[in-house]
């Protein structure tokens, strides 16, 4: 999987590089690995402005901008949070694409209709703000490895877009 990862993260500074496009992250569950596996690429830095690690909903309102509404009505791990979270995060950072992820890699911790393995990516591209649903599968170490892979594809795919 690490492997794996490696090789998308790279593929996805490479495709930011060409574009000119930067980049930033907003990540809860995942607690600064996407972030991690982008600089392991050399040269990340001239596509990689930076992170916000929002583990706690105080930093997700305080820092990101996310609607203390939202939290208590849609919970953080919701697709309303999520976009809050990219848009917060491009904003803060200046970058063009901004990925966020939030949700429950386990053991405990699941809601109603948030099993664990839920997950929710929020995606800034440019001034769109969209998200998707993840519903992973696997053990805490495999959810958070899954969400960074989906996010390195994400990249991938509004790069080439």
């Amino acid at each position: 999987m690490a492997e794996c990862n490696s090789d998308l993260a790279a593929q996805a500074v490479a495709l930011l590089k060409q574009k000119d496009l930067k980049l930033g992250f907003a990540e809860s569950l995942t607690g600064g690995m996407i972030s991690s596996g982008i600089v392991d690429v050399p040269g990340a830095s001239a596509v990689f402005n930076g992170a916000v690690v929002s583990y706690v909903n105080d930093v997700k309102t305080g820092v990101l901008g996310v609607s203390p509404d939202v939290i208590a009505e849609q919970t953080e791990i919701s697709y309303e949070c999520a976009e809050q979270m990219a848009s917060g995060a491009a904003k803060i950072l200046s970058a063009d694409i901004a990925i966020s992820v939030t949700g429950i890699a386990g053991p405990g911790g699941d809601l109603p209709g948030k099993p664990v393995g839920t997950v929710f990516m929020g995606i800034y591209n440019r001034g769109a703000v969209s998200s998707v649903r993840l519903d992973l599968s696997g053990d805490r170490d495999s959810i958070r490895k899954q969400t960074a892979s989906e996010a390195y594809k994400k990249i991938i795919e509004l790069v080439r877009a």
